[in-house]
């Protein structure tokens, strides 16, 4: 398996960009590429020769989080001023905006249905679920307080929730905390099951396998990429090779290969078979906040893409080939 850098845009935003989705196919368009940046706007690029469709406006602070309805119809950008803003991604129209207290609305994602778009709830130690069809809360996931802590401590819970995941079957919703814990949920309960334990530094980024509801796969800044059976609480591997934080990975669709961006400015392909990295790209001159492997399907689409961003403001596209 490997990379090939097909193109980049240099200065594809005017400040860092901390977040790239891909939105999928409709039946009148291929899938397209979502970005998100510190300049308060979201861009929508076409994806083989990242050229510029749109560019939209909307956010008064920097833009953390960009998620896509599987439909490939909606999406959704989260900022740091505290609203997730969902739009149509044809014309640009607001359908809904969702309003939350100051730092609490990080990662996002919708469910593999579409019905449901989770929300990371930094500063509550939450995890919010909005309905797509009323745009109404329906639900709040708290993470448990760490075993041992007095109500009376400041910070509330002592979790700050930064990143989340929906398993594959959409029964599962991982959430992973600054403090380097990762809870899992039962979402038809909204009941807490348990924690995963191993990482000590922030989870910013994790993800299931396309082909294994069991499996989760999380990137922390203390420079590791873990891979747990999230059902048994076990740690299964743990791969190592980047020399600073992970802020993002990803899982190929055919569940074979992850990739990760790191504050170290390199993209890394993992063999999971290997269990180890068989490639790095230094395409990026700073810190890579996203990767992201383009979803199957779509007329003439055949080939593996991986997209990364970057503090350098740059956007890169790589050719992926499995094995």
């Amino acid at each position: 398996m490997k990379l090939a850098g097909l193109k980049s845009v240099e200065n594809a935003h005017e400040e860092s960009i901390w977040a790239a989705t891909w939105v999928p196919a409709t039946d009148a368009r291929p899938a397209l590429l979502l970005t998100g940046s510190l300049d308060e706007t979201v861009k929508l690029w076409r994806p083989d020769e990242l050229v510029l469709e749109g560019t939209n406006t909307g956010h008064c602070l920097g833009v953390v989080s960009v998620a896509a309805h599987p439909s490939g119809v909606i999406a959704a950008s989260a900022s740091l001023d505290s609203f997730v803003r969902v739009f149509d991604v044809d014309t640009n129209a607001t359908i809904a905006t969702l309003e939350a207290p100051p730092s609490e609305v990080w990662q996002m994602q919708f469910d593999p249905k579409g019905t449901i778009l989770a929300v990371a709830g930094g500063g509550s130690a939450s995890v919010k679920l909005w309905d797509t069809a009323t745009w109404q809360l329906a639900a709040t996931l708290s993470v448990p307080r760490p075993e041992g802590s007095k109500p009376s401590d400041r910070g509330g819970s002592g979790k700050f929730v930064l990143s989340v995941a929906w398993s594959p079957d959409g029964r599962r919703l991982a959430c992973g905390s600054m403090d380097g814990t990762i809870s899992i949920f039962d979402v038809a309960r909204a009941k807490f099951l348990h924690n995963l334990e191993g990482h000590f530094m922030p989870v910013r980024s994790l993800v299931y396998s396309p082909v294994d509801a069991r499996v989760l796969f999380t990137a922390s800044d203390d420079t590791h990429v873990h891979m747990h059976d999230a059902e048994g609480k076990s740690l299964v591997g743990a791969m190592s090779g980047h020399t600073s934080w992970v802020l993002s990975v990803d899982v190929s669709p055919d569940g074979s290969a992850l990739a990760t961006g790191s504050s170290d400015k390199t993209v890394r392909l993992w063999d999971l078979t290997m269990r180890a990295a068989v490639q790095t790209m230094t395409n990026h001159t700073d810190q890579v906040w996203g990767v992201a492997f383009r979803p199957p399907g779509g007329t003439g689409v055949r080939a593996g893409r991986l997209v990364s961003v970057s503090d350098d403001k740059s956007i890169s596209l790589y050719d992926y080939s499995g094995r």
